[in-house]
């Protein structure tokens, strides 16, 4: 008995024509990928330029803007000074008149001027400019320029320049404190990122914000104030003023996250990095940047903490209310999304959506 040799042709289809199946994407690249090619060159040579002109822009244009002095003094001499302040600065300052030294003083501790030119009571006496560096170290370098000009009589002996809160040692040119800036803001923005995609359970990374504030802000703090010897405020005042600023941050990143997911994150970063950062004024002082940037900056955690964390630091928490109004604003404002994000999400409606279904191979037309 023979057996009949098996056959090893293709099965012909009812038309004739050979079936053959061929691996998805064989030999050739996918078309969607190309696709987005060019929009992702596009879209980050844009993003490129943004971050450019966010950070060099306010830099470009910088400069005295209304900045609040005073004149103290008798009212014919201050309108004097008043008038030649002006005009060595066209706009640049917003100038008040005091009646003496003193109310000048406390008004720079309270942190409603930056510096005050004080007239002398008796004819032919120098006029007395006060500064307080760690305010703004730019604009008290201002102050010391113009304070040679006041009086051209008595430029060669020069004019006094009393500094009524003078830089740390260690941090001479009262830099110090505007390098913690990029940090205060990147820190909290970058730990609740990482919250948002490490922990999955509200209560877990509710406890986790709250924690890394804490520890965070008196850390921080810590590594200012002793390690870099750029502060000498109140530490457990200065810290909680961290805490604050970098729990507003988180938890405005953290709330958005949950109510847009990753659309959330990329609006925080735009609020707090591209445009919170460069404005926050931390350096030199809001007065310092283009109006109304440097007024706007201020209602942004990364501005309004500056300000918080520079008052705490050297003027015993003076000039520091708007700050706190700006901030205790976004963290409850944080707080609510969250709250309602997480809320969202654990509704029986919303549940995950189903994993995507891996394609079938194509098989070839009959």
């Amino acid at each position: 008995m023979s057996r009949k040799p098996v056959s090893t042709e293709t099965p012909a289809t009812p038309d004739g024509a050979g079936s053959t199946t061929e691996p998805v994407g064989a030999g050739s690249p996918a078309p969607d990928g190309w696709r987005k090619v060019p929009i992702l060159v596009v879209a980050l040579t844009a993003l490129l330029v943004a971050m450019l002109t966010a950070f060099a822009l306010p830099a470009i244009n910088s400069g005295p803007h209304k900045v609040p002095i005073a004149v103290a003094g008798p009212d014919a001499a201050a309108v004097k000074i008043a008038g030649q302040l002006e005009k060595a600065k066209p706009g640049g300052f917003r100038i008040r008149t005091l009646p003496d030294a003193r109310a000048a003083r406390e008004r720079i501790d309270d942190r409603d001027i930056y510096g005050a030119v004080v007239v002398g009571a008796t004819p032919g006496a120098k006029p007395e400019v006060l500064i307080a560096t760690t305010a703004s170290p730019t604009i008290a370098t201002t102050l010391r320029t113009l304070a040679r000009a006041l009086d051209p009589a008595t430029a060669d002996s020069g004019v006094v320049v009393r500094d009524l809160h003078p830089p740390m040692a260690d941090d001479p040119n009262a830099i110090g404190l505007s390098a913690g800036a990029l940090p205060l803001v990147l820190g909290g923005y970058l730990a609740a990122a990482a919250i948002v995609t490490l922990l999955r359970d509200p209560a877990q990374r509710a406890a986790t914000a709250f924690g890394f504030s804490i520890a965070g802000g008196f850390a921080l703090t810590a590594l200012l104030q002793y390690g870099f010897g750029v502060t000498n405020g109140n530490y457990a005042l200065t810290s909680l003023a961290v805490t604050f600023s970098t729990a507003a941050t988180c938890w405005t990143i953290m709330g958005l996250s949950a109510l847009l997911g990753g659309a959330g994150l990329a609006l925080g970063a735009t609020m707090m990095i591209f445009l919170g950062n460069p404005l926050s004024g931390l350096a030199a002082g809001p007065e310092w940047l283009p109006t109304p940037w440097g007024t706007f900056g201020q209602f942004l955690p990364p501005g309004a903490g500056g300000t918080l964390l520079r008052s705490t630091a050297f003027f015993d928490g003076s000039g520091s209310t708007r700050a706190l109004i700006v901030l205790s604003g976004w963290l409850l404002g944080g707080l609510a999304l969250f709250v309602l994000g997480s809320r969202r999400q654990a509704a029986p409606g919303a549940a995950a959506p189903a994993p995507e279904r891996e394609p079938e191979p194509t098989l070839g037309k009959s």
